[in-house]
C-alpha cells in the first residue's frame, strides 16, 4: 500500500511541475491575471498534497506493523488523492474553460470546496493516526 501512495505522490508532483510550467509559459498570455493566479493556486495545492502523500507513505513504512494505522494512512491517502482531483482539477477547469465556455463555472464551482474538504479530512485522519499511534518512531 505504501508503494502505491508513494507513486501517487510522485505522479502528482510530476504533473504539478508540468502544469505549473504550462501555466507560467503558455497560459500567461491567454488567461487574465485573476484566472492565472487561481490556476497557480491549483498547482500549489496539488504539489503540497503530492509531498504530503510522499511523507505519508514514508510514515506508513516506518510504522508498517500496525494494521489499524495502515488503514488510517490508506484513508488519509484516499482523501488527499480525491481532494487533488476535485480541488485542483476543478480550479484548472474553471481557469481553462473560462476561455472556451464561461458557463462551466456553474458546474465546476461547487466542486472546489468539496475537494478542500477532502484535503482537510485527509489531514485530520492522519493527525488522528499519529495521535493514536503509541509506537516509538
Amino acid at each position: 500500500m505504501h508503494r502505491k501512495i508513494l507513486l501517487w505522490g510522485i505522479g502528482f508532483a510530476i504533473v504539478a511541475v508540468l502544469l505549473g510550467a504550462f501555466g507560467a509559459h503558455a497560459l500567461k498570455s491567454v488567461l487574465s491575471p485573476e484566472k492565472l493566479q487561481s490556476y497557480e493556486t491549483g498547482v500549489r495545492y496539488q504539489l503540497i498534497h503530492a509531498l504530503a502523500l510522499i511523507a505519508l507513505s514514508i510514515y506508513g513504512q516506518l510504522n508498517k506493523t500496525n494494521d489499524i494505522l495502515n488503514k488510517r494512512i490508506g484513508w488519509s491517502a484516499h482523501f488527499f488523492i480525491v481532494g487533488a482531483f476535485l480541488f485542483s482539477g476543478s480550479i484548472y477547469g474553471l481557469a481553462l474553460f473560462s476561455v472556451i465556455h464561461p458557463s462551466w463555472a456553474f458546474v465546476l464551482g461547487p466542486v472546489t470546496p468539496i475537494g478542500g474538504l477532502c484535503f482537510m479530512l485527509g489531514w485530520a485522519i492522519w493527525a488522528r493516526a499519529v495521535w493514536l499511534n503509541k509506537m516509538d518512531m
